[in-house]
């Protein structure tokens, strides 16, 4: 299954590209994908273990399912006051 992942702020920039195109087994979930992308940008890694997914547009856990072709959102954790 194919699967769009936009990615922002630190995880953009370790992976030098705004998204990326993952190819994963089905039936795949939120946690599939987390460590498909780990895999994908390692320097990212541990923001990418912390980050909040959305799949279309909804915030999702690591055990939502992904539809085929869904576009998620990978966004990292913010820090600041």
């Amino acid at each position: 299954m194919n699967v769009r992942v936009r990615l922002f702020a630190a995880i953009r920039d370790a992976a030098g590209r705004e998204e990326v195109e993952l190819d994963l087994p089905e039936p795949a979930t939120v946690e599939h994908l987390r460590r498909c992308l780990s895999e994908r940008v390692p320097g990212a890694a541990e923001l990418i273990g912390r980050a909040m997914f959305a799949v279309e547009n909804q915030y999702a856990t690591d055990t939502t399912p992904l539809p085929t072709g869904a576009t998620v959102a990978c966004i990292p954790p913010v820090s600041g006051g």
